[in-house]
């Protein structure tokens, strides 16, 4: 099967959170299995220039921007076995940064035209184009309005997947002409509330409609977290659905990170000491046997940090030390600087955002703390599980799919439900019950080793997805 995969940013090129890791993993773990997948990301400034160095230019054309055609570029490289073909315009991506642009609308647009012009150029025509949040929601609606009837576009299959619905690709209804350039009879397919809303569109005219975890399919037919959504996904309930997101378990690996202080695995567990050591000698805490609570998180509200800040020092008079990495708003990095200062041997902090210190904040946490208000998947709690860190989170999207309490058989980590402070802190002492029994606690360090969250499984989905749109083709 080809499917051809489009995305704003993807690893090893570019990245700015989640939506990288699965443009960079997933369709690797599709090619394993027997596919041709293939990736098309815009070609931004800031790729690194050794990842430059390896590309071969293949074509240039023209892609029409409502009334102006603007020349695009195409590169392609070759990755984990994964080809990527990547659009270039030096106007529109050649910047210091991937997005928070003001003419990102525009950008957007002409990256969403380009892939669907793309496919006139190279000798792969896609039977899947699967396209991922706002930036490339138009692909679905351009294939729709422009080329479904084209030669060489004949009964392609499209699938819109959500990774954060917050973030939906809302503009005035000018640039419906300005920069669209959609006949205005097809106003009523792009308009919500108003504005022109790109999620609202994909969501219209695609084939199927996913997002990344099972229960945040259905969380987001909820106004609590749809953020307005909710109306135009729910006459669409027949075409969505949610698939887990995976890790990278060769990038995520404490038998061979050269991050850690040592590595260890299942049949060797003493490395994890070592880490624990390092990792209170580098956050500036003392020894001794209490346990660390490692957050690695963006400090925003939706990632809970208002619980955390309610009853932090309860949890520290639980006995707990904390290893804090992160950097947002001013208000929580204010906040944990002055916990930082109020108890210097108990609370480690780091401001910023540091690969290496987060993945030996993985290794030599005893817990790893995740009480969101909203979490669409979640990866930082597979990639605990990975190192043996336990979990403690609140069950929502991703969380709950993935972390089920120790309380109950085949827990692997510690849970609460209602977005309450107290009931965080109760999961908190319950976790520092199991570390004190210390039979206990080895066993669900080892069931937590032995956690396989791949992208193997997620593949298997997706392509069991893509499989259902293309029995249907005559």
């Amino acid at each position: 099967m080809k499917i051809l995969f489009t995305a704003s940013e993807a690893n090893p090129y570019i990245a700015s959170g989640g939506l990288a890791d699965v443009a960079g993993s997933l369709p690797a773990a599709i090619n394993a299995q027997g596919h041709d997948c293939r990736v098309v990301i815009p070609y931004y400034g800031q790729i690194k220039q050794e990842l430059k160095d390896k590309l071969t230019f293949i074509t240039n054309f023209s892609v029409p921007v409502a009334w102006r055609n603007q020349y695009c570029g195409v590169f392609m490289g070759v990755e984990n076995g994964v080809t990527y073909y990547l659009i270039d315009n030096e106007y529109y991506f050649a910047r210091n940064g991937i997005y928070g642009f003001y003419d990102d609308a525009e950008r957007f647009i002409f990256f969403s035209r380009a892939v669907l012009e793309l496919i006139h150029h190279i000798d792969f025509k896609p039977e899947i184009i699967h396209c991922n949040d706002w930036q490339t929601a138009l692909v679905p609606v351009y294939y729709d309005i422009f080329y479904r009837y084209q030669s060489g576009y004949e009964d392609i299959k499209t699938v819109f997947t959500i990774h954060n619905i917050q973030y939906q690709g809302v503009y005035g209804l000018e640039i419906i002409n300005d920069l669209m350039g959609i006949p205005l009879y097809h106003t009523d397919m792009l308009t919500y509330d108003g504005d022109v809303n790109f999620m609202k569109a994909a969501i219209e005219v695609a084939d199927k409609v996913t997002t990344v975890s099972p229960s945040y399919a259905w969380e987001i037919l909820d106004p609590w977290y749809s953020h307005g959504m909710d109306r135009a996904l729910s006459g669409k309930q027949y075409k969505l659905c949610g698939f887990l997101n995976g890790i990278d378990q060769n990038l995520y690996n404490p038998e061979t990170d050269p991050n850690i202080a040592k590595n260890y695995g299942l049949n060797d567990k003493l490395g994890k000491k070592v880490c624990k050591a390092a990792l209170l000698e580098e956050m500036g805490l003392k020894g001794g046997n209490q346990p660390i609570i490692g957050i690695v998180t963006r400090f925003v509200s939706h990632k809970g940090l208002d619980l955390i800040k309610y009853v932090f020092e309860d949890i520290i008079n639980l006995g707990y030390k904390f290893a804090i990495l992160g950097s947002g708003e001013k208000i929580y990095e204010d906040f944990f600087s002055e916990m930082h200062y109020r108890y210097p041997d108990r609370v480690g902090l780091k401001l910023g955002f540091i690969p290496s210190l987060s993945k030996k904040i993985y290794a030599g946490a005893d817990m790893f703390l995740m009480p969101s208000q909203s979490e669409p998947c979640g990866l930082a709690q597979m990639i605990a599980l990975r190192y043996g860190t336990i979990p403690i989170v609140r069950e929502t999207g991703g969380l709950r799919d993935s972390i089920h309490d120790a309380g109950a058989e085949g827990g692997n980590g510690f849970t609460f439900k209602t977005y309450n402070a107290h009931d965080m802190l109760d999961a908190c002492l319950r976790a520092r019950v199991y570390y004190d029994d210390k039979q206990k606690w080895n066993k669900l360090v080892n069931h937590a080793l032995k956690q396989d969250f791949s992208w193997k499984n997620s593949a298997k989905l997706y392509i069991g997805l893509y499989n259902e749109l293309t029995c249907f083709i005559q």
